[in-house]
């Protein structure tokens, strides 16, 4: 029998996450409230999540009612919030079909399952591989943890899942890798590494891999969890490439903070999954698909794209202000559209500790040298001044 009495009490969450000293009870906007009532300048936006930023009108209004109606059924029964969410997204995308999950990784694991079927039914493929791209960040599954090409996330949980390549993002080296590559039946890529660093992709190699894959017969997939849903400017981060995906994920900002995640295909991928292949209980539900609807017509009504473009403009420039005064210390500024990336001489983390601290302004690291910064699209320029006015403080101090 456990002795209670001399047993070491222990956290009852397990410790996967190092997190900041700091509980979160509130938010509104681009705000936060911790539980000593405390309030925080959010330029984290929960990792991507709050594009609208926390707890938006628009779409509280609509969930508030749903909770009224219906929270769950399953997907034996036709959902009207599934299929009105799933036409917004197809008339919005180059794809045709779409399938509903719960988070990002989900999303891409559930990619990866429709790339393997469509090669061993379409292509007659059953041994091919799926490249990804050094520095990637795909989820945390065994498919995508494999599909993520950094080794200190993988490590020590091993053996990981056959069937995949990795290439460098960014090189010609990859591209030559490719077309001699006849064993790859997908590409998976993100438009921004956003994990790896905060590193767009560039437009020439881009278009160059959308060419190598329509010559070879390959999918060309584009994880859009964290680019998504308007984060760069355009609804998905591809669309700034001229280039059509044959699938594509998303998740984070889809729901306004719901757990909702999709995969979306070009019909001839898509046809592949019939029933039975695929599936998930609470994928698609009633409340989730809700948040995403109406998370979707807020951008529409509040021309969200247009603030995000005009904020990220405004954001860029005071950054590159701030680079130029301090050379020293800000090596570069880069991203597109809301999800920017600033390069340190120095470790990241001091910064993301000084501006909590001491200036109750929340943001994010990329990696050892790199700050990740991710406001709510909704960001106004009082705001934005207000964290450049941070940055300064404590670029000051260094």
């Amino acid at each position: 029998m456990l002795n209670t009495e001399s047993a070491e009490k222990i956290a009852p969450i397990m410790s996967a996450y190092g997190r900041f000293p700091v509980t979160i009870v509130k938010g509104k906007g681009c705000y936060v409230w911790d539980d000593t009532g405390k309030k925080y300048l959010d330029f984290t936006s929960g990792i991507a999540v709050c594009a609208l930023g926390h707890v938006p009108d628009a779409v509280e209004e609509v969930l508030k009612k749903q909770l009224d109606t219906l929270w769950h059924c399953s997907n034996l029964f036709h959902i009207a919030s599934q299929e009105k969410l799933a036409g917004m997204l197809t008339e919005l995308t180059c794809c045709d079909q779409v399938f509903f999950c719960n988070s990002g990784a989900e999303a891409n694991e559930g990619a990866i399952k429709l790339a393997r079927r469509y090669a061993h039914l379409i292509k007659g493929k059953e041994n091919g591989h799926i490249v990804t791209f050094n520095h990637s960040f795909h989820g945390r599954t065994m498919a995508t943890l494999t599909a993520t090409a950094q080794e200190k996330l993988q490590d020590g949980f091993g053996p990981l899942m056959p069937g995949f390549r990795y290439l460098p993002y960014n090189s010609d080296e990859a591209i030559q890798a490719l077309q001699e590559d006849d064993d790859c039946i997908a590409v998976m890529l993100e438009m921004v590494q956003g994990e790896g660093g905060v590193i767009p992709a560039d437009q020439n190699w881009v278009t160059a891999l959308a060419e190598v894959c329509h010559e070879k017969g390959m999918l060309l997939m584009v994880d859009e969890v964290q680019t998504g849903i308007g984060r760069t400017g355009t609804l998905f981060a591809y669309q700034q490439y001229g280039i059509e995906p044959d699938v594509v994920t998303a998740a984070k900002a889809l729901g306004s903070g719901i757990p909702i995640g999709a995969f979306m295909a070009k019909k001839q991928v898509s046809q592949v999954l019939t029933p039975g292949t695929h599936g998930s209980t609470f994928g698609g539900n009633p409340f989730a698909t809700t948040a995403g609807v109406a998370t979707l017509e807020a951008f529409k009504k509040q021309h969200v794209l247009d603030q995000c473009v005009k904020n990220a403009e405004y954001l860029n420039s005071k950054l590159i202000e701030l680079k130029a005064k301090y050379p020293d210390l800000i090596k570069d500024v880069r991203g597109k559209g809301l999800l920017i990336g600033v390069e340190t001489a120095f470790p990241a983390i001091e910064v993301v500790n000084q501006l909590r601290e001491q200036y109750s302004v929340l943001i994010l690291t990329a990696g050892k040298n790199v700050l990740r910064i991710l406001p709510p699209l909704i960001v106004n320029e009082s705001e934005i001044d207000q964290f450049i006015k941070a940055m300064n403080g404590v670029l000051n101090q260094h």
